[in-house]
């Protein structure tokens, strides 16, 4: 009698091994659910940022003969650029004001913030959660005209203490980061009270037994536990900085002369008020290459940290 093994389990055909038209039938209805989203991708995003990178290389005008004729003319935008002072000390100040309200201000104000909700009643966390959200989600223009009245020479910080100060002018970029600081820290807040609120407990009453500090205890245990949130929201709150416009427009307009005129403003300036669209998407271009690279470093920091 001849002795047969029992057949096992069948097992689905790898996927290296399935014919080509099964394969092909796969990826097709992969793909179909998302062809929705990949169009509108392509149409309000590849596109404008293929067309700015093209722009950026030629000398297109929103006037004259070269907003029809615009022609090709390599990477003279780029030379004029960096041969340009105004180009390199709105760049300046542009980093002064990411480092001041973004990276330094926001994250450590709204650190600051979340650790001192620790423990608080629910009433005391939401009075301040409201009070600092609402600095948020308030328009920039509204924001700008909070700070105008503030700072201005007969705004309510000279009234406090009897001075006499235009610090819009005398100060304009100090002034734009305190107003970007007081509307950002929001986020940076919400960020990490979420983040602490994952710190184990014990580890927390073990730090205490043990005799640390409460500066210690923050330095040694609980900010390597939310060191990746931490990261994340440095990286998040750079870019969105990076970008910023509209609070800075409203409130100085980049003024007195140039003295709080950062890159996008500069940007807008050459591109929508002397019309030089391709030097404009130049610069763009580099604030773009240079968001990469923030992002770059973080992601960078994140994965060696996980």
């Amino acid at each position: 009698m001849t002795l047969t093994a029992a057949a096992g389990p069948k097992r689905a055909p790898a996927a290296d091994v399935l014919p080509a038209p099964v394969r092909r039938g796969r990826i097709l209805r992969w793909l179909l659910p998302l062809s929705p989203t990949l169009v509108l991708l392509a149409i309000f995003l590849v596109g404008p940022v293929g067309w700015s990178v093209y722009v950026a290389f030629t000398n297109e005008t929103l006037t004259g003969s070269a907003s029809v004729n615009a022609r090709f003319i390599g990477i003279d935008n780029f030379t004029r650029l960096f041969d340009d002072e105004a180009f390199v000390s709105s760049l300046f100040r542009t980093l002064v004001f990411v480092l001041g309200s973004a990276v330094i201000g926001q994250n450590v104000l709204g650190m600051l913030i979340a650790l001192l909700q620790r423990g608080k009643s629910r009433m005391t966390r939401g009075v301040v959660n409201g009070v600092v959200i609402a600095a948020w989600v308030m328009p920039e223009v509204v924001a700008a005209a909070c700070w105008f009245s503030f700072l201005g020479d007969e705004g309510t910080l000279n009234s406090l203490f009897g001075m006499h100060q235009e610090w819009l002018v005398s100060a304009p970029l100090f002034a734009v980061i305190l107003a970007n600081i007081w509307r950002g820290t929001a986020f940076s807040m919400l960020v990490y009270s979420a983040a602490l609120s994952e710190v184990p407990r014990d580890l927390l009453e073990a730090a205490k037994v043990d005799g640390a500090s409460t500066r210690r205890t923050f330095f040694s245990v609980t900010l390597p536990l939310i060191r990746r949130s931490v990261l994340s929201n440095l990286m998040l709150t750079t870019l969105q900085t990076l970008a910023s416009f509209g609070l800075i427009y409203a409130l100085t307009g980049g003024g007195p002369g140039e003295a709080s005129q950062t890159t996008p403003l500069y940007m807008y300036e050459q591109a929508f008020r002397y019309f030089e669209i391709g030097y404009g998407s130049a610069m763009a271009l580099v604030m773009l290459v240079i968001g990469a690279l923030f992002s770059l470093v973080y992601l960078r920091l994140i994965k060696v940290e996980s």
